[in-house]
């Protein structure tokens, strides 16, 4: 007797560009229930800033996946795949259809590749002892030494993200293989899932940008500042956590150092967050497993519900 691959739906594309809308539609009309795959809302606290869905948003859903970490504390695309592994269990026991929602393409095609759990790599007095020695040494030194146990990961990694450089050095050390290798099998692995991957896309890149300019105006009443405040007081951006990478918060730093007016600052996040969609696309433009809806295609947003036909349409046709 074999077992049945389970399905999962996932919506994901640029920042901005209706995902949460979307995905909480799907999970209404068909019997569905939301897991986050944004690195950023795993954290509590970071609210405003990561675009955390509130109560109202939601919309009854279940959601999954949010405030599971706090903001100081580093979270690895490992850790991200063994929770949401067991969550997608969960809802699937229940009867229930998983729709994955978020713009994180590292978690997603990390949990869709399946093969290695590199959760059996997670060695946190290792990590903190490479990250001293990326202190005292240089991030230069530090990945020197990752080049001489995997060249083709140091090929890959520049040695400022020292983050990057860290994880693949404690994979080798912890297990004796190059990540660069633990790579290839794990694609090579069938994937744990069906997975009918949904990307939002606007083939007119300026509406876009304009729906991301209104979030963040819409970010800054809701009192951004004073999140980015207490987040800085908190010393979240002085760690090593993943968490201090997020934008949407660090672009306020000059203002509230008193260095620049807050108008200055809100532009930065614009453009920051602009370029970080840019990327999103990039991103998930080189994957073959996303199928496109296309948000815009006369030059202005399609009403929900017939994104919501659209979407629907790909998901019973795959």
């Amino acid at each position: 007797m074999t077992i049945e691959t389970p399905t999962i739906i996932a919506v994901v594309g640029p920042t901005a560009s209706g995902k949460s809308a979307l995905a909480v539609a799907l999970a209404k009309r068909l019997s569905g229930e939301i897991v986050s795959c944004d690195s950023m809302q795993i954290y509590r606290g970071m609210d405003i800033g990561t675009a955390k869905p509130t109560k109202e948003d939601m919309g009854g859903i279940p959601h999954h996946l949010l405030d599971v970490a706090d903001a100081e504390q580093s979270f690895s695309c490992a850790e991200y795949v063994s929770l949401a592994s067991s969550c997608i269990q969960d809802v699937l026991s229940r009867g229930r259809l998983p729709i994955l929602c978020g713009g994180t393409g590292l978690y997603l095609d990390a949990l869709l590749r399946g093969g290695f759990s590199e959760e059996n790599a997670c060695v946190p007095k290792l990590r903190q002892e490479l990250l001293q020695y990326a202190k005292e040494h240089g991030n230069h030194a530090l990945h020197e030494r990752l080049r001489a146990v995997d060249a083709e990961s140091a090929d890959a990694i520049h040695e400022n993200n020292v983050r990057r450089v860290v994880r693949a050095l404690e994979i080798f050390e912890s297990t004796g293989i190059p990540k660069s290798e633990w790579d290839r099998r794990s694609k090579e692995a069938p994937s744990p899932y069906h997975a009918i991957v949904i990307g939002l896309s606007y083939g007119d890149r300026s509406i876009l940008y304009d729906r991301i300019d209104q979030r963040v105006d819409e970010m800054i009443r809701m009192g951004l500042v004073e999140e980015a405040r207490t987040l800085l007081a908190r010393g979240v951006f002085n760690t090593n956590s993943t968490a201090a990478a997020a934008i949407g918060y660090k672009e306020l730093f000059p203002h509230l150092r008193g260095e620049e007016p807050l108008e200055a600052s809100i532009e930065r996040l614009k453009v920051a967050t602009r370029h970080y969609a840019k990327r999103q696309l990039t991103w998930f433009s080189a994957k073959g497993y996303v199928h496109w809806l296309e948000m815009a295609p006369d030059g202005a947003v399609i009403p929900m519900e017939q994104a919501l036909d659209e979407a629907e349409r790909i998901i019973r046709s795959h």
